[in-house]
């Protein structure tokens, strides 16, 4: 039961799916349950994928079958994952961009990062990483529309799975009272990991028996890469985590995994 509390929190903070009433009130709160519900953020991410994968697969079967569907499929399933999460991951990769493109001195980067206005680093980098993602899965919906579609769900379980590494080896930095990720300034514990492992493990058996192949192998090795060099650049440059970090590791590692998907298809043409 505390295993369902700590999910059903999860989704009531990584989501704008409600959890209100008398459920809210069942699954109460604490910091030390909200540190606890991370472990579920790959399930979370299974949850967003799953509806953004079963919109995107939605349009390709219903729209015509010309060149411009698989990107309208694209824009649609983006916009519906990030109503979900109230972009909450998009919003910690505007911050960071501008946070470190902002200054090269660790204090005026977590500064400029708290300012809730978006500056020119961020509007960038959030135009261009939606431009990618879209870009990416228009083109696996080209390539084979199913398999478009089950890299959505692979990616947003794989890209919350990341962060808890970030989290389980770097200190939290920055102003920590007023931080929306207080909570996970303290490690997490070896049996959260687990946890999310587990949901990691799921779901990506889940993909290779729907579709078996090494592109999730790919897609994987893409997110883990993207994920290592998240974590060097948040220790290099801040020596620790924040929230917009997190946010940031997310979307880069989502990223590379649609071209992870996308560069094996393209080598098993070649």
């Amino acid at each position: 039961m505390q295993g369902i509390r700590h999910f059903l929190l999860a989704l009531q903070f990584f989501t704008r799916i409600p959890v209100t009433g008398a459920l809210a009130r069942w699954v109460g709160f604490s910091p030390a349950m909200l540190r606890a519900s991370a472990a579920h953020m790959p399930a979370i991410g299974a949850l967003v994928g799953l509806l953004a994968a079963g919109l995107f697969a939605a349009l390709l079967r219903l729209l015509p079958p010309v060149a411009a569907a698989p990107w309208v499929a694209a824009v649609a399933s983006t916009v519906w994952s990030v109503w979900l999460t109230g972009a909450f991951h998009e919003d910690g990769l505007a911050d960071l961009a501008d946070g470190l493109g902002g200054s090269y001195q660790r204090e005026r980067a977590l500064e400029i990062m708290k300012d809730s206005r978006i500056g020119s680093f961020g509007a960038i980098a959030l135009v261009l990483a939606l431009l990618f993602k879209c870009a990416l899965l228009a083109t696996l919906a080209q390539l084979e529309p199913g398999l478009a579609a089950l890299a959505l769900f692979g990616a947003h379980v794989s890209s919350r799975f990341a962060p808890l590494f970030v989290i389980a080896t770097l200190p939290h930095v920055g102003d920590t009272p007023q931080s929306k990720s207080k909570p996970l300034a303290d490690a997490i514990s070896p049996a959260s990991l687990g946890t999310g492992l587990l949901w990691w493990s799921g779901a990506m058996a889940t993909l290779v028996l729907m579709r078996p192949g090494s592109v999730w192998i790919a897609g994987v090795a893409a997110a883990a890469l993207a994920g290592a060099w998240m974590r060097r650049l948040l220790a290099r440059r801040l020596q620790g985590f924040t929230g917009d970090g997190l946010g940031a590791t997310q979307q880069v590692c989502e990223i590379a995994f649609y071209l992870g998907v996308a560069l094996d298809c393209g080598a098993a043409l070649a």
